[in-house]
């Protein structure tokens, strides 16, 4: 508990692409049936401001989702064994 406040700090998840569309698809359920923004993050655990959430995979299903996810995954090793191949490339000529 943070003794500063008085509120109990929630612990970190990590939430599976499936897991972040699925508990969206609920905050909005639940807004709809008239509970508030707080409450209804309380009730699914998250944090009270999920909009990066809603930006990424707030129109997406659950399948796009997890594709997203793994493109996301592959991009990065691609752009890892780009720079990669550029310092090759660089100590190649500094050789030369």
């Amino acid at each position: 508990m943070d003794q500063r406040k008085g509120k109990r700090k929630i612990a970190r998840k990590r939430f599976s692409a499936e897991q972040m569309v699925g508990k969206l698809r609920g905050a909005d359920v639940m807004l709809v049936e008239g509970l508030t923004v707080t409450w209804a993050c309380k009730r699914l655990e998250i944090a009270a401001r999920p909009c990066s959430w809603r930006t990424k995979y707030g129109v997406v299903d659950p399948q796009m989702a997890k594709r997203l996810k793994e493109l996301e995954r592959e991009n990065t090793s691609l752009k890892q064994l780009l720079a990669e191949t550029h310092l090759d490339k660089r100590l190649l000529q500094e050789i030369a």
